[in-house]
Order: C-alpha cells, then sequence, then structure tokens
C-alpha cells in the first residue's frame, strides 16, 4: 500500500469539514474491513482517511425506547448488535443474520455505518433492515436528514449518500408481533458470500397476512423490495397455492445478476425456492422472532 494521512476527528462537525467532496482520494473510515482490502488489492489509492473511531458512546451506543424502537450508533461494530440484548429483544432475526455473516474477526471490526455505506449487495444485514422498515440518520455540511433504508441503495456499490455525508445512526421501530426471517443461500460455508439472500416480515391475524415486506439480495444489484410478490401474499392464508404464486412473482420480478457465485438463471431458481421457504417459516414464527 502507499503511505497516506489518516486523521482522527474528535467530533461529527470536525470530521464533516475534514472530508473533501470533490477529492476522490480522501474517504471517511470506520472499520474498515472493505477499505483495507481495496487498498492492499490497489483499487483505491487515498492520501488521506479520516478515521470515525474516536467521535464518542453516541455514536456506538445501543438503546432501546420504551415503545420497542432501536437506535444503534453508526459505528457500533457488528458483534454489539450480535450480544445486544436489546436487539435481542427489538428484532432477533438481526441477532440471527449477525451470527452467519462472515467471521467473528470481522464482526468485531466491521461498523453498522461502515456496512450500509459500502453498499456491497451481498450483505446480509441491508435486506433485514428493509423488511424491517428501518431507516438511517445520515449527517452533512447543512444538517441531519433521514431516509428509509430501501433509498438509501441507488445502485451497484451505489447509495444516496452525498460525499461529504456521514450515516451516524440506524433506527428499527417497534416491531410488535412481526414476524420476520432471513434466508442465505452460499455455495461454500454458511457464513460465506450468499449467491441469495431472501429477507421476510410479516404481520398476520391468525392464518390471514395483513402486511408483507419481501427483500431479495446478492442476487441483484442492490437489496431491493419485491412488491409484486408481497401483493400475491397479503390478504391471504399463506398455503401452498398462495406460495408458489408468491414464488412466481418474486422471480418474475427480480432484476437478477450473474456473478462468480452463479448464474442468472440458477439464482432465479433459488429465488423461485427460498422465497415460498422464507414466507412459510415467517408465518411459523412467533411474534418478532
Amino acid at each position: 500500500m502507499m503511505a497516506f494521512e489518516l486523521l482522527e476527528p474528535g467530533s461529527l462537525e470536525e470530521a464533516i469539514a475534514l472530508i473533501d467532496p470533490d477529492d476522490p482520494e480522501v474517504r471517511p473510515i470506520a472499520g474498515g474491513t472493505a477499505m483495507m482490502l481495496m487498498m492492499k488489492a490497489g483499487v483505491f489509492r487515498p492520501k488521506r482517511l479520516v478515521s470515525l473511531r474516536k467521535l464518542g458512546e453516541a455514536f456506538t451506543r445501543i438503546a432501546a425506547a420504551s415503545a420497542g424502537e432501536l437506535t444503534i450508533g453508526a459505528i457500533a461494530p457488528l458483534s454489539a448488535l450480535e450480544h445486544s440484548p436489546a436487539v435481542a429483544r427489538g428484532a432477533p432475526v438481526i441477532v440471527r443474520t449477525m451470527r452467519r455473516l462472515s467471521n467473528v474477526r470481522v464482526r468485531n471490526v466491521a461498523t453498522v455505518g461502515g456496512a450500509l455505506a459500502h453498499a456491497d449487495p451481498h450483505m446480509d444485514l441491508p435486506p433485514v433492515l428493509i423488511a424491517l422498515g428501518a431507516t438511517i440518520v445520515i449527517a452533512g455540511p447543512s444538517g441531519e436528514r433521514t431516509i428509509a433504508i430501501e433509498e438509501l441503495f441507488t445502485g451497484y456499490y451505489e447509495t444516496a449518500l452525498a460525499k461529504n455525508e456521514l450515516i451516524t445512526q440506524l433506527r428499527v421501530p417497534a416491531q410488535g408481533k412481526t414476524r420476520a426471517v432471513y434466508f442465505k443461500v452460499t455455495s461454500g460455508s454458511a457464513d460465506d458470500w450468499p449467491s441469495l439472500g431472501v429477507a421476510v416480515a410479516l404481520h398476520a391475524e391468525g392464518k390471514m397476512v395483513k402486511s408483507a415486506r419481501i427483500v431479495v439480495s446478492a442476487a441483484t444489484t442492490k437489496a431491493t423490495r419485491l412488491k409484486g410478490a408481497e401483493a400475491a401474499l397479503i390478504g391471504t392464508g399463506a398455503d401452498d397455492k398462495t406460495l408458489k404464486k408468491v414464488a412466481e412473482a418474486a422471480a418474475e420480478e427480480a432484476d437478477i445478476m450473474a456473478d462468480l457465485r452463479g448464474s442468472a438463471s440458477y439464482k432465479r431458481e433459488l429465488l423461485r425456492v427460498y422465497a415460498a421457504r422464507a414466507v412459510r417459516s415467517a408465518m411459523q414464527t412467533s411474534g418478532a422472532h
């Protein structure tokens, strides 16, 4: 790697001021798990990195409001989500997802905000957060704004973040009796990058589905809601006939991409199978579990 300058601001305002939106060789860095790989490979050669590690406890804190909403600091490591009692109570599907995300060494370093800002379509967390209706708080020179996670990802490794904006907080709304699951399909070990990810969060009264979010990732250029598949599910009892319709709608709707983990036709068939399995599993899950 080439030499670079590392700055460690002590405040959010200072960090934002140090990020030059017109200089692509200046970047913020949190955990740095992806950044270091790109630098070692020579894909990215920064002249200055602005570390966010010293911004303070507010940016690593995980808290739950009395109503059940979770607020998670953007610099909290992924392992903090995995072991947080508040997350386990409010959105246990996140905890289950973390246990199969890469390995413990990565989870101990990679941060929530960094993972989201990197926008790798193979990441496990984005589809789950979209399914849960999560939002993020973004700070920049003009102040703060809040957007839904599903609006953050605009394309392949692309986000709606301005070059001098930083994610400061993740907010997961109270889930109540939401039933949520995440399925990943890998060609390697269970914690490998997935060929396909499917997240489902639904609310049912008895056997009747009242609302649903179905999200696909890894097989697409970004984590994407499948609203046609959702429409095929809402208002039904999720029987075998309905699940087949949901699966077909998902496979038809998703804009599948081929990569080293599988052809487009292979991934489309995976989606057809796992969309139905994920919905069935969610229906069999009790409450927010």
